[in-house]
């Protein structure tokens, strides 16, 4: 019957809610309350005989109660005693109900005195008795029942969790933000968890409690204390903590195999958005112990706002979260170039759905065409590229090094090329840690892009772009010509931006690991003790379009990566994190390092040196010298070389990049075997 009076009133403009119909029924009660807290306080004066009551204090009382009610009732209402949510309710609303009845006992004492004088005419008052009680009894009758309330929805609550079999909590964290998570756990209706301890590294607090869940001890105490307690998850509450100090007890709390969740980030904090809720899993993101990279992008919208961009490889791991970020900034056009149209379709779609005002292009082909990307820079006349396309994966490189040289390179040289000779502002190639000290094919071949973008760089600075010679996969080709006249006036900037290893991307181990770990393993890791560099994918997109806007031509920017990360480490830090441990539920193996795989990346060859930038997270490589004019005419045979799948190709590359050292040979200089173990050593 309420429910359909409910609609006629919503549909009419009016609508009861719930709680309105709770604040009339208190209304009711504290109008009784009130009015019978001071009765009974007259009545318990004369040992509960009312005819023993004298008459003048029975007309006082009588006098008052109507409008003391009705004063209460505003009291009340101004205090937040009716539209509090008494199910929540905390020392804040007991503290206002003794405000409440400390303001409504002042008024009291002050007319119902002035109203027996006025009766007895005389300076009288009522028993003292009297003014005690009252105020105790009325607060006792109009705090009780909401107290007894929320009393009630716990031990409901809590009856709920011991049938149900809900899980056990342990929260990190004795602080504010750990007390409003143990609340809203508690005094959710919705969720049968329940918190058992809490851990807190103040030793102050130890064998305390807080809502009547103790404090158990410190961090090194986290795995301990989950076996004693039977802890089922477990929940990060330090907002405030330091990347490092976040990635530490995380990692304690991993290896307990307990369900694990934090915070997204301190700003809950200041938002007030604490509770339950608002808690995310913990991804073996946070165990990199740095917090995201988040860069100021003003200079990156100024210089990408109304321009036409391109990005090539627009639909990889990369590609796609630059196209992403460029679209955000209000491009003129934005052109996705990509070889593999599936991916490019899926970014397309995305795209066309968040940004629908976007002039988004969408192109198949290869890099590797001349007349496809010459056809390309003639009709959208791109003032951006960000050069995204390439082969990154190393051991099938190191089976088909052609192919790496035809994309990486080749497609890098044709690319920049056209870009150049279409008036393109700004070319920003997309390298990687790998070309520093290449131990593989796929890192010579990115060493050979960046070495192809300064050639272009120094050749455009001195004035002698037309000596820069193009490059024909087709001889004989027209479509692709330019005349001598394009080449004398070019203003192209060309930049490299190189970094490591991008979590999540396509190739990664972490999709790799993941998958694994849901086919119940093996995990397999090349080498215990092998290190890389992460990023995650929008935070190292971010850097390499800020270190764009930096660009003044023939640069390598390096990002700053953070301290590197064990891959076995992370291995066994995503198998906690899928409820397993690590060589019991889930085995370990180790397959020895790949072909062209060694144990660390480098950032930077140790001759480029570092140069500072304004922004203390990217840096600029001091570019090596070498010989262009060789470089460039012994690239033209690389080309043709790779495009008769010659196999001499390796020796090829290490005769043009001095840095190349395959890992065969490597490993026969220092004495080890492929897998990192010296030769000769015991197994």
């Amino acid at each position: 019957m309420f429910r359909r009076r409910s609609r006629e009133g919503q549909k009419n403009g009016f609508h009861i809610r719930h709680w309105q119909l709770i604040a009339a029924m208190l209304i009711l009660w504290d109008i009784m309350a009130v009015t019978a807290s001071y009765f009974l306080a007259l009545l318990i004066r004369f040992d509960g005989v009312y005819s023993d009551i004298p008459a003048v204090y029975l007309k006082a009382f009588s006098y008052i109660a109507p409008g003391y009610a009705v004063f209460c009732i505003i009291v009340f209402w101004l205090f937040r005693l009716y539209t509090s949510m008494w199910r929540f309710a905390s020392y804040r609303e007991l503290f206002n109900g003794i405000l409440a009845t400390g303001v409504a006992t002042v008024i009291h004492t002050v007319v119902i005195t002035l109203i027996i004088q006025a009766i007895s005419k005389r300076r009288d008052r009522m028993p003292m008795s009297y003014y005690l009680t009252g105020p105790v009894i009325q607060f006792f009758l109009t705090m009780g029942v909401r107290f007894t309330y929320r009393f009630l929805l716990l031990l409901r609550g809590k009856r709920r969790e011991e049938k149900s079999g809900g899980k056990r909590v342990m929260i990190i964290g004795a602080g504010e933000t750990g007390r409003l998570i143990l609340r809203d756990i508690n005094h959710t209706p919705d969720t049968t968890d329940r918190v058992v301890c809490v851990i807190d590294d103040n030793e102050n607090k130890w064998k305390r409690r807080i809502d009547g869940v103790p404090v158990v001890g410190g961090r090194n105490d986290i795995q301990k204390m989950a076996e004693r307690y039977r802890v089922d998850k477990i929940y990060f509450a330090i907002p405030s903590a330091t990347p490092e100090q976040r990635r530490d007890i995380l990692k304690l709390c991993s290896e307990t195999g307990c369900e694990l969740k934090q915070l997204p980030g301190i700003a809950q904090l200041a938002n007030g958005e604490i509770s339950v809720s608002r808690m995310k899993n913990v991804s073996v993101e946070d165990l990199l112990g740095r917090e995201p990279i988040c860069p100021d992008l003003t200079d990156v919208f100024e210089m990408i706002h109304g321009k036409r961009v391109l990005v090539t490889g627009g639909g990889g791991s990369i590609g796609s979260e630059l196209c992403r970020q460029i679209a955000a900034h209000e491009p003129e056009q934005l052109v996705i170039f990509d070889i593999y149209e599936n991916n490019a379709y899926a970014i397309q779609l995305e795209l066309k759905q968040k940004y629908p005002e976007l002039n988004l292009v969408t192109l198949i082909g290869s890099v590797r065409d001349s007349r496809k990307v010459f056809d390309l820079f003639e009709t959208y006349k791109p003032q951006i590229v960000y050069h995204a396309a390439a082969h990154k994966h190393v051991p099938l490189m190191e089976d088909s090094p052609c192919e790496a040289i035809k994309n990486n390179a080749i497609g890098t040289y044709k690319t920049a090329y056209a870009a150049m000779v279409h008036g393109t502002e700004r070319f920003v190639l997309i390298s990687t840690d790998k070309a520093v000290n290449p131990t593989n094919i796929m890192g010579a071949s990115k060493r050979l892009c960046e070495m192809i973008i300064q050639s272009f760089d120094a050749k455009i600075k001195a004035g002698k772009a037309a000596d820069i010679p193009q490059l024909f996969t087709h001889p004989g080709s027209r479509e692709a010509t330019v005349t001598v006249g394009v080449l004398k006036d070019i203003r192209t900037e060309f930049v490299a931006v190189r970094f490591g290893n991008v979590l999540g991307s396509n190739g990664s181990v972490i999709p790799l690991f993941r998958k694994q770990i849901e086919q119940g393993g093996p995990v397999t890791v090349t080498h215990p003790d092998i290190i890389r560099y992460f990023m995650t994918i929008p935070e190292a997109v971010s850097l390499v379009m800020l270190a764009g806007s930096f660009a003044h031509g023939g640069e390598i920017f390096v990002l700053d990566m953070g301290s590197p990360v064990r891959i076995d480490d992370l291995a066994r830090n995503l198998i906690r994190l899928s409820g397993f441990k690590p060589d019991i539920d889930i085995k370990i193996e180790y397959t020895g390092l790949r072909p062209g795989e060694k144990l660390y990346e480098e950032k930077l060859m140790a001759e480029e040196g570092l140069q500072k930038t304004e922004n203390d997270l990217i840096h600029i490589g001091k570019p090596v010298a070498f010989d262009v004019d060789a470089f460039l005419g012994r690239l033209e045979e690389l080309m043709i070389a790779a495009y008769k799948n010659k196999n001499d190709i390796k020796e090829r590359v290490k005769a043009m990049v001095s840095t190349y050292r395959p890992a065969a040979e490597k490993a026969e200089e220092e004495g080890t075997a492929p897998d990192g173990k010296k030769e000769g050593a015991a197994l």
